[in-house]
Order: structure tokens, then sequence, then C-alpha cells
């Protein structure tokens, strides 16, 4: 049990990553706070849930206050197809606000309380595609991820020295219901999946499990001496 004894908030933990972390924690011994825009969607978790909103700032405050979480993971996001010419200022402020915005609120939420207890671990989603890897028609969704990860590297530096740890995975292509439904929306979706994954060298896509085997890892204190990194995790993909 890695994490027993450790309080856990979780956002978007309806479906995909979120989910796959949302039981990992659970059955390493963690009380797990499982939050979706959709509660419909934590139906199933054996642990405290409910619907947020994680663009809403004062109820991710009351939550994570209410909460007083040792872990906050960030799961939250959407993924924007187009290049810049197709991109929209809708798109972008959608994007900044959903994937770093609210990151950035519910870290604000949550250090006050870990600074107090002397201690913590924020996991903060990212992805390959950002500042490591430039993927083609992900221009706003990239360099929203791009942004994550600064915030996570800025966020650790400044409480290196409180006991407060902040990291942030990157991901590749992982299956997933928005998988999914993006390839779908491709027209062709058998095509689309073997394009998907090709690109990665392993010649798959990854699942949601393997990501949460690593967001267990950094939650616990196993990693203690782990902080303001991104940790790919994509298959190979930005290695080729």
């Amino acid at each position: 049990m890695r994490l027993k004894g450790k309080r856990a908030f979780i956002t978007a933990a309806g479906q995909g990553i979120g989910r796959a972390i949302a039981e990992s924690y659970i059955r390493e011994g963690a009380t797990v706070l499982a939050t979706d825009l959709n509660a419909a969607l934590l139906d199933g978790l054996d642990c405290e849930t409910f619907a947020l909103d994680v663009r809403d700032k004062a109820a991710v405050f009351e939550a994570v206050a209410e909460a007083a979480p040792d872990i906050l993971v960030n799961c939250a996001g959407f993924v924007h197809a187009g290049d810049i010419l197709t991109a929209t200022d809708d798109d972008f402020d959608f994007a900044f606000g959903l994937n770093v915005k609210a990151q950035f609120h519910t870290m604000q939420a949550a250090l006050p309380g870990m600074l107090e207890r002397g201690g913590g671990s924020i996991v903060n989603i990212a992805s390959v595609a950002s500042s490591i890897i430039a993927a083609p028609n992900r221009c706003v969704y990239g360099a929203s991820k791009a942004a994550v990860i600064g915030l996570t590297k800025s966020v650790a530096v400044d409480y290196v020295t409180k006991g407060i740890r902040v990291n942030c995975i990157c991901p590749g292509t992982v299956d997933s219901p928005s998988l999914h439904d993006r390839l779908r929306a491709m027209g062709d979706y058998d095509e689309a999946r073997r394009a998907f994954e090709a690109r990665q060298p392993m010649g798959r896509i990854g699942t949601a499990q393997e990501i949460a085997h690593l967001a267990v890892y950094l939650g616990s204190d196993e990693s203690a001496f782990t902080t303001g990194q991104a940790h790919v995790i994509d298959g190979g993909w930005a290695a080729a």
C-alpha cells in the first residue's frame, strides 16, 4: 500500500488517465477525492466523488481547501486539432483556461495546506506534444501543454525547500475515450488509429494504466528525491 495514509485530490477522474489514476490510488491505500465535470462518469469509484468544473476558481478553492490533500493530481484537459491558421481565439482561450489556468488554480488552492502540513506532492498531466516534441496539427494544444511544463518547473523550484514536490507526466498517445472521439472525427477511424500507432516506435499506443503507474510513483514517498521534472512516457516517440 504505497499511498496509505495520504489524501489525494484528482481532477477529471471520470475516464481515461484520470480514472486509471484514481483506481490505482485507491488500490494503493490513498484516501481519494475524485472529481469530474460529469459526475455520472465517477460512478463505480470506491471513494468520495463529486462534480467539479475546474474552470470555476471559487469552486476549486473551496473543494481543495476542504479536501486538504497530500497529493494533487491535475488531469483535466482538452485536445484541440489544427495549425495556427485554423486556430481561433476561442480555441486558444479555452485550451489555456482548462489545460493551464485550472492547474494554476488547483495548485494555488492546495499549496497553503501542504505548507502548513510540511509537505505534499503535485502531479500535473502535460504531454510529450509540448516543448518536448512537435506534433502536427496540435498548435494550441502543444502550446498549452508546454505552459504546463513551465508552470510545473517554476512551482517546483519555489517550494523545493518546503517539502513540496511538483512533477508532470508527459504521455504520448494513450488509449482513452477522448482519443477514440478524435479518431472518429478524422473520418476514417481505422486509418487514423494505424497512423497514431505508427508514430510510436514501439508500434502501439499506451494504456491509461501505464500512466497511472507513474502517477503512483510520483505521489508516493518512493519519489522523494524527484521534483521539477517532465516525465516522458511515450513509447519512444520523442526519442525517435
